[in-house]
């Protein structure tokens, strides 16, 4: 048959139903140890239904024939969330789309898109749009810009998603999601794609053409690294005597922690972890010495400053890890990156490549090197260990107790033990949570203070169970994305480790892990604050101001009123959670242990004391502060913040 007079084989769908039809039909694929990894990419679906969408795809995903399995969010935000942890928790080979209506719906999504781009996580958002036609305009819940016919709240995705489309007619939908494709399973640039979908034209049908809905399996390529770059990133790490290795998320998505573990045994080279580095080899390898930078730990910042070279392998190299590129400030850098623009960072001689593909081919060049360590590993880790036991049993009351943070307003610590009855130190209650819980347990957090306890002291052997989400550091990430762990990882117990300050601004999905069976645990550290933001705010010398949760006295400013004691566990009981409140360390362990034996989901309100968080480990963050200081804190303040960034890079 001449090309003139071909005609593919068609099938009449809507829209909506096209879009279900071909994910339902999409496979990624991954070589792992001389083998092809197949994984069906779609087997869940999350939305809430709205006029936007409910009669569209939502009929579809009611009426038509598919195999994915269909969840209730129950904010917006909250399942978009949960859908970037599952894909986190399944190296980005599954992904979970979800769905909005238009307006408010859609908007309470963009968060959660940058929380994935920023990650470069896959994420697939749908989401509804204005009419196409325009006839109903303006519709419920559109924006009318007065410049522009065209703009609705689904344009603001723009700035936060790697790839954005508007499906204004029926067939666009393949084009949209072939685009959508090549980004969700592109190794480097991954992230959020969104899909706006017109309302009319969701129910809109078209002869497809019946390829389009073929089994498609789509490889996740490992990058090959150019020679030249080889050569040169060796030659640097041969030059060099005490290197220090980060260890990225970049490793964890290559599938590459072995490789990496070898490569570091070989040459005698200590590793430091990124927060989305760490579990990817295990927290107790003599090598390991933790996280690095603005939350990092003794050793691993001892180390980094006595470097000679830094090998960044799969890292973004964020303000965190370089301590506002303060830390290692004089060293050379050689990167290993799928990334070109992540590899070009800090000066660095780049290697682009998947970093399993670059560390092998750095072996060829690297012969019998071995740095010149002697004993400065063990005693650095032997510094962090001391320190280690020490936060591991701070107690209070006692003679000799003070807070870990030294910025704080009188009385502090007795005022909201005063209100609680809480006496818990927070150091203290993620030394005996690691305890108790099972080895391979997963635990995930996102913001406050916690993510500086827990990549300082959370230890695990347990490959791929530490789901920090520190790229955006995202309230609301927390108990979203423990169900989309637990989701992803069944067979774990999942343990979301979230602030008070987090769960009051997004905990919806916990009624979504109800409902679909699934049990997560709640570690709800109460310490009635905003409380790494008042430690940063107090330690720049201003005067603490809504970052404690205060009654307000009369007409004073939020800072000294009593302290307010939330009943967690009653309003969590009142989902159907197995709660347990705690404010003593017998209680904690208690409540630990109970909650093993426990089918259903849980949450213990764990009353923590404020100020009893981890400090730093020589390791600055810049933070913008006034350059007229007001007060001797203040002053102070300014005056570091100058002495740092003089001897810091400059780019």
């Amino acid at each position: 048959m001449s090309e003139k007079n071909y005609k593919p084989e068609t099938v009449r769908l809507t829209a909506g139903e096209a879009v279900v039809k071909y994910l339902d039909n999409q496979y990624v694929t991954i070589e792992k140890d001389g083998e092809m990894i197949e994984s069906k990419f779609v087997e869940y679906f999350y939305t809430i239904f709205g006029h936007g969408c409910v009669l569209g795809v939502g009929e579809a995903l009611s009426q038509a024939e598919h195999t994915i399995k269909v969840m209730q969010g129950r904010n917006e935000q909250g399942m978009a969330q949960a859908a970037t942890a599952y894909a986190k928790m399944n190296n980005r080979m599954k992904i979970i789309p979800c769905m909005s209506s238009i307006g408010p719906g859609a908007a309470n999504m963009v968060t959660a898109a940058a929380t994935a781009t920023v990650n470069n996580i896959p994420l697939l958002l749908f989401m509804g749009d204005t009419f196409a036609s325009r006839q109903p305009d303006p519709v419920l819940q559109q924006i009318e810009q007065l410049c522009d016919g065209t703009v609705t709240t689904n344009d603001a995705f723009k700035a936060v998603t790697r790839y954005f489309d508007r499906v204004t007619r029926p067939e666009m939908v393949m084009t949209a999601l072939t685009n959508a494709m090549r980004i969700l399973v592109d190794p480097a640039h991954t992230g959020a794609v969104a899909i706006a979908m017109c309302q009319d034209v969701q129910g809109e049908s078209y002869d497809y053409p019946k390829e389009f809905f073929r089994k498609r399996v789509h490889l996740i390529r490992r990058q090959k690294p150019d020679d030249y770059e080889v050569k040169n990133v060796a030659e640097a790490i041969k030059k060099a005597k005490k290197p220090l290795l980060i260890v990225g998320g970049g490793v964890r998505y290559s599938q590459a922690g072995e490789t990496v573990r070898a490569f570091c045994e070989k040459h005698n080279i200590p590793f430091a972890e990124t927060q989305a580095g760490k579990s990817v080899i295990k927290s107790s390898h003599e090598l390991n010495v933790g996280g690095i930078g603005v939350t990092g730990n003794a050793s691993a910042n001892i180390l980094a400053d006595a470097a000679d070279l830094i090998i960044g392998v799969g890292t973004r190299f964020t303000d965190f890890t370089t301590s506002s590129k303060w830390l290692y400030a004089s060293s050379q850098i050689v990167t290993v990156n799928a990334s070109e623009f992540h590899a070009g960072k800090l000066d660095a001689i780049q290697l682009v490549a998947d970093v399993k593909e670059g560390i092998d081919a750095l072996e060829k060049y690297l012969g019998d090197y071995k740095t010149g360590y002697k004993d400065e590993i063990k005693n650095a880790k032997d510094v962090w260990a001391k320190e280690m036991a020490r936060l591991s049993a701070v107690t209070y009351p006692s003679k000799d107790f003070e807070t870990e943070i030294k910025a704080h307003t009188d009385g502090v610590v007795e005022d909201y033990n005063k209100a609680t009855g809480g006496v818990i130190c927070q150091t203290a209650a993620l030394a005996l949570i690691r305890k108790i819980i099972p080895d391979n347990a997963v635990v995930v957090a996102s913001a406050g203070s916690l993510p500086g306890c827990m990549q300082r002291m959370w230890t695990t052997d347990e490959k791929d169970s530490y789901n920090m989400e520190y790229g955006y550091s995202c309230m609301g990430y927390e108990i979203a994305g423990a169900f989309g762990s637990k989701l992803a990882k069944p067979e774990s117990e999942v343990y979301a480790m979230v602030g008070d300050g987090s769960y009051n601004m997004l905990h919806s999905e916990m009624l979504t892990a109800l409902q679909e069976g699934k049990k997560i645990n709640v570690m709800l550290f109460d310490n009635a604050s905003f409380g790494c933001i008042n430690n940063l705010q107090m330690g720049q010398g201003v005067a603490s101001l809504c970052t404690e949760a205060r009654f307000r006295d009369g007409d004073k400013p939020i800072r000294e009123g009593e302290f307010m004691n939330i009943d967690y566990a009653m309003c969590a009981r009142g989902y159907g959670y197995v709660t347990y409140t705690a404010k003593t360390m017998q209680e904690l362990e208690d409540a630990l242990k109970d909650s093993l034996k426990q089918t259903k989901p849980t949450l213990i309100d764990i009353k923590v004391l404020p100020k009893t968080m981890t400090d730093g480990y020589g390791s600055w963050w810049n933070v913008g502060c006034s350059d007229i200081p007001r007060n001797d804190g203040g002053k102070a303040a300014l005056k570091d913040r100058q002495e740092h960034l003089n001897t810091a890079r400059k780019y």
